[in-house]
């Protein structure tokens, strides 16, 4: 049962030999039926989280307020997440379905922002909002990109292996970490926070508008369904060869993180969509309960 990364597209050296299609389409190994299940659960997270957004696009077209139910904080630390999720399985070499979710991350979010400010500043334009906004936007991502880029430099030419502390390399099977990884350990880790923090801004705004309208509780249970998916989807995969299932655990921790621990914040709003909803029904009936 092994992973391997397998850097030219050469099937004999997949070992015990793949499937086929996915070894043509994902370039990965996959030996046996976990390996199997981790690719169709990939897979399945991938057309979970492409459809969440659309009930929010419809939502937003149908009641105009996006801006006022989403929190910015909310959409810029998801993008912010995003980003540094997809800088991170790039240079921590994550499996492959990883590298292709944040993708798709990263495009959707840049969409949903579109849509925020277009609705924002069609009802209340600012000429100090775009630029304040865009700076926000920048500076997170040069937060991401500043470790690539010192990367780039002569330094990390050599790919020495890291073995500094005894966490790192503390069983026979442990794969060391190279200077790359760590730095993809690193913006990953940046990612799972912002994935985090992203949340508490948007469950603050549900509170105080006492109110859910405007958000598709649909793109919320779909990414916690992803979410779901995905962690499962890595927590499957065969470690590479000779490498140990902590070693694997720790190399992957960030995005384990990132997508099983905002599960617990999307359950609160799960929560206060069920709370402000049932409110606001018992609202509406209230009046014809009265007498005349």
């Amino acid at each position: 049962m092994v992973w391997k990364k397998l850097g030219s597209h050469n099937f004999s050296s997949c070992p015990n030999g793949s499937i086929q299609w996915i070894w043509d389409v994902l370039g990965e190994c996959a030996q046996d039926g976990w390996d199997e299940a981790s690719v169709g659960l990939g897979l399945i997270s991938i057309l979970c989280f492409a459809a969440s957004t659309f009930p929010q696009f419809i939502k937003a077209y149908k009641t105009g307020n996006m801006d006022q139910a989403l929190s910015l904080w909310f959409l810029l630390g998801w993008i912010g997440g995003d980003s540094c999720n997809l800088i991170g399985s790039f240079l921590a070499d994550q499996l492959p379905l990883q590298t292709y979710t944040a993708v798709y991350y990263v495009s959707a979010d840049l969409v949903m922002l579109t849509l925020y400010f277009y609705y924002k500043f069609r009802k209340r334009p600012s000429p100090l909002s775009a630029p304040i906004n865009s700076m926000l936007l920048f500076l997170m991502g040069t937060a991401c990109a500043t470790p690539l880029l010192s990367a780039a430099g002569p330094v990390a030419a050599p790919r020495e292996a890291f073995r500094g502390r005894a966490l790192l390399s503390v069983e026979p099977g442990s794969k060391p970490f190279t200077r790359q990884e760590i730095i993809g350990f690193v913006i990953g880790s940046v990612s799972s926070v912002l994935y985090l923090l992203s949340r508490l801004p948007q469950i603050r705004t549900n509170f105080l508008r006492k109110s859910t309208q405007g958000i598709s509780y649909s793109l919320f249970a779909l990414v916690m369904l992803g979410n779901t998916l995905y962690g499962l989807s890595v927590l499957l995969k065969n470690p590479e060869e000779g490498q140990s299932e902590g070693s694997y655990l720790l190399h992957h921790l960030p995005w384990l993180v990132g997508s099983l621990g905002v599960l617990l914040l999307d359950t609160i709003i799960s929560i206060q969509f069920l709370v402000y909803r049932r409110s606001a029904a018992a609202s509406e009936l209230e009046p014809l309960l009265l007498p005349s």
